[in-house]
């Protein structure tokens, strides 16, 4: 449900230099967030039930287990990241029992502290030729390319026959935008949290690498205003990076769907990722992936790279707005 924020609704993301995300405050709520997450029996210690003030441990605690002072802790998890070693967030790491994708997150966040400084807008990302090329080869699987902030950067015609994604203008071509606010999103992933959760997890881990990037504090400023379930799981932290996994779908033509999904990032350009979908051979959701497959009159693979042509007007015929019907399916030609 979208809604403008409460009363008890998380705060918005905090700012620093230049609109982009304030690092300070993102390293003390990442580190704040894992602490309390953590029981003292998770980690061999007496649970002082209803005498304890705090939720998980206290900072004395993880002091302790880390080996560190709990002068030094503290200062880290008030933000201040300037000098940290190595060593020492691996023992942090360690005593909160991060995952791999944590720890990285950490080291991410205290080095964007210790080097916070006013940015500009970052360079467009573009589609490379022969990535749409790769795409309209790949006539048989849905696959798209996503870039920095959850961005829709090029597609072929059966991801578009799927997702919908040629029915969209340029501007909305934002799988964060989509996932929180279409309604269509909520009926066509059977299990809608988890890819909500998946969407902002993947906004983390950006904002860990990229914290300076103003363009990102819009787009969480603009979702932490329009969506209570945005801000609700950006408050979480959660940070996971997912490689693979399986989508159960429902889609408005075809009905249900599972599929097998791949991220591999391009090599010259890591924030971008090709994502490709499969269904089982022989199976009920591969004869409806041929089918769909069979209704895409547009373009074979489109773009979202600045300056592309279009390639024709586009209508939203389709179920919902991002439903696939006869004339929904233009994009714009990779490039």
């Amino acid at each position: 449900m979208s809604s403008l924020p409460s009363a008890s609704a998380p705060a918005s993301p905090s700012v620093g230099p230049g609109g982009a995300l304030d690092p300070k405050a993102e390293l003390s709520e990442f580190l704040r967030g894992r602490r309390a997450r953590l029981k003292p029996q998770d980690v061999g210690l007496p649970d002082l039930g209803r005498h304890r003030r705090v939720p998980g441990l206290r900072r004395e605690e993880l002091a302790q287990l880390a080996g560190v002072s709990v002068a030094y802790y503290t200062r880290l998890e008030q933000g201040n990241g300037r000098n940290v070693s190595a060593e020492v967030l691996d023992a942090i790491a360690r005593a909160l029992r991060l995952s791999d994708t944590e720890r990285e997150h950490l080291l991410h966040l205290t080095r964007s502290g210790a080097h916070a400084k006013k940015k500009g807008r970052l360079r467009p990302q573009l589609l490379r030729p022969a990535v749409g090329t790769l795409l309209e080869s790949m006539e048989r699987v849905p696959a798209y390319v996503m870039g920095r902030r959850t961005d829709i950067l090029g597609w072929n015609r059966l991801a578009s026959a799927v997702f919908g994604f040629g029915a969209l203008p340029e501007e909305r071509r934002n799988y964060a935008r989509l996932v929180f606010l279409e309604p269509s999103m909520r009926t066509l992933y059977a299990d809608w949290e988890a890819k909500a959760a998946e969407t902002v997890s993947a906004l983390r881990v950006y904002a860990g690498q990229c914290v300076g990037d103003p363009e990102l504090s819009v787009l969480v400023g603009d979702l932490s205003v329009r969506s209570e379930d945005f801000r609700r799981l950006w408050a979480a932290h959660e940070v996971r990076d997912l490689g693979f996994g399986e989508k159960a779908l429902n889609h408005p033509l075809v009905g249900p769907l599972t599929l097998s999904f791949e991220r591999l990032r391009l090599p010259d350009d890591p924030a971008q990722s090709l994502m490709v979908f499969h269904a089982e051979p022989g199976s009920a959701s591969a004869q409806a992936l041929r089918l769909l497959s069979s209704w895409e009159p547009g373009p074979k693979a489109g773009s979202a790279g600045p300056g592309a042509p279009e390639a024709g007007a586009t209508t939203d015929t389709g179920p919902g707005a991002l439903g696939p019907g006869p004339d929904t399916l233009r994009g714009r030609p990779a490039r």
